[in-house]
């Protein structure tokens, strides 16, 4: 019902919704580009759109961690870091394959057929080129880590980048007009489907090539479920006519994203080069604690973001309320998970992992420091991209991403726990670059992002407070380490709810939100 628009003679009809460009021809009583202000509809239908992307997230947690939970009991640490390993670098050339075409789509005030075509001409030409250039590097990468694993693996993820075109542009186009459902059912399907392949493949045998196969067969489901899902008024070819303006903007937005990526993926590549690759699944392990909030909360919230941040500026209106909003959302359930998980890093890498992860726990309580520091300025470069500053952004990231290159050269003699303590030094100076940027792309001041996030602060040190003191009191070891785990998480949780409706802190209100719409759902489902 949703998609009634065709694109015929060169008009595009969209579903009229609020503060969306509408982009009909001249001559036809519109003008292009024209917006409407926001209204009540828009922020439910952020939450709407949002509650669907955390139902994702969640889903898709539990398959994560049952699949971590049973591929660290059946894989050895050196397995592990082979696949971690090439999985690094295909998500440094995916940023290249993407090249930036999705922000593209998302914040372009008329979107043409035109510009559709173009933009799909431009993925299929990166996509199929990276593919062409990971199955030819395969033997050099291999070579240079002394690990003939990494190269089988990369051969194998250049068949992602092939398929990739075929459901890029469609799911962007879903970003855009906040349409979630079809990214819903395609990560539900895409998430089991990995999950199985994961597991089967590990359990006859194929070692760290199930994860490979596992990634492969996650995205082909999820392009099928795009191609299904894809609404009629999409083109459905690509054309090189309006190329070179979709590169002007996309050099920009990919060199934001593929800086970003190889600043988060530097620590395992030169962990995998300078020591081993268990070091290497030492790291990703106790990162992967880390990546449960990027999942549940972080995967959720920023493809939501970037498309009501662009709204505004569509607009005409501030995007500061909308992003001191978002970050003290954001710092009130992140801060508090960080310094839980880093004071319990024990008990939960011995649940998820096993015995022989236990080295893990040291690393995963510096990297969750170094995540409370950068999680403030986790949208910045989304709201940067959405006012138009697509060029300042990418200087941003090259600032930020330096500062993470750097201080894992400084440190890094001094072994993994130095490398992990260089993370935090670099968000320290990132954060301080980061409100440079903002307070020059929007007018953000200092002291209005430390009032938006004062009250996160004072629930995460009184959540986590308890915690650390029992941990102080009593040792974590194998034998007590599920009760200590379910304690503290229950402390922990309770804690979090008593000072977020002390502090009348906004995430509570959107708790209250949320349980209203649930009863009230259930009251009208009970009346029929």
């Amino acid at each position: 019902a949703n998609w009634k628009g065709r694109w015929t003679k060169g008009r595009c009809r969209l579903p009229e919704r609020p503060g969306i460009s509408l982009i009909v021809p001249s001559g036809v009583g519109r003008t292009p580009g024209v917006t409407r202000p926001h209204s009540s509809s828009d922020v439910a239908s952020v939450r709407v759109n949002l509650i669907a992307q955390l139902v994702d997230s969640y889903l898709g947690l539990i398959l994560q961690i049952a699949s971590a939970a049973i591929i660290a009991r059946l894989l050895s640490p050196n397995e592990i870091g082979i696949f971690s390993v090439a999985a690094v670098i295909a998500a440094v050339a995916s940023q290249f394959r993407d090249f930036g075409l999705g922000e593209y789509l998302i914040q372009e005030h008329e979107l043409t057929p035109r510009k559709v075509r173009a933009a799909m001409a431009v993925n299929i030409i990166t996509s199929w080129f990276m593919a062409l250039v990971f199955v030819a590097t395969s033997w050099h990468v291999a070579e240079f880590y002394r690990q003939p694993g990494v190269g089988e693996v990369m051969r194998l993820q250049a068949v992602n980048f092939l398929i990739v075109p075929f459901g890029a542009v469609t799911m962007a186009y879903f970003r855009r007009e906040l349409s979630y459902r079809p990214i819903l059912i395609a990560s539900i399907f895409a998430n089991m489907a990995s999950f199985t392949v994961a597991v089967g493949g590990a359990l006859l045998g194929l070692s760290y090539m199930s994860l490979a196969w596992s990634t492969l067969c996650g995205l082909v489901v999820t392009v099928a479920v795009s191609m299904w899902f894809r609404p009629s008024e999409l083109p459905r070819w690509p054309a090189l006519s309006g190329l070179l303006d979709v590169v002007a903007f996309s050099k920009h937005a990919m060199g934001i994203y593929f800086v970003e990526q190889i600043g988060k993926g530097a620590p395992e590549a030169v962990i995998g080069r300078v020591m081993d690759m268990a070091s290497v699944a030492f790291f990703s392990r106790a990162n992967g604690l880390m990546e449960i909030f990027n999942r549940t909360v972080l995967r959720a919230v920023l493809p939501v973001c970037l498309p009501f941040f662009a709204r505004s500026a569509r607009a005409g209106e501030s995007t500061i309320p909308g992003y001191l909003k978002a970050t003290t959302l954001l710092t009130g359930v992140g801060w508090p998970f960080f310094l839980v998980v880093g004071t319990l890093a024990f008990s939960v890498i011995r649940l998820l992992y096993g015995a022989q992860w236990e080295a893990a726990t040291h690393i995963a309580q510096i990297l969750s420091l170094a995540a409370v520091i950068e999680l403030p300025y986790w949208l910045t470069k989304e709201v940067m991209i959405a006012v138009g500053r697509i060029d300042q952004a990418n200087r941003l990231q090259f600032c930020v991403q330096g500062f993470r290159v750097l201080g894992l050269a400084l440190v890094f003699p001094f072994g993994l726990s130095g490398a992990c303590w260089g993370l935090v030094v670099a968000g320290v100076a990132g954060g301080f670059v980061s409100q440079r940027f903002l307070r020059a792309a929007i007018g953000l001041r200092l002291r209005d992002l430390a009032r938006a996030c004062l009250p996160s602060a004072i629930v995460s040190l009184g959540t986590a407070a308890p915690v650390l003191a029992a941990t102080m009191l009593v040792q974590q070891t194998h034998a007590n380490y599920l009760w200590f785990l379910a304690f503290g998480t229950m402390l922990a949780t309770v804690m979090w709810l008593i000072l977020l409706c002390v502090m009348r802190h906004p995430f509570w209100h959107e708790i209250l939100h949320l349980c209203s719409s649930i009863v009230s759902r259930f009251r009208s489902t009970a009346s029929l």
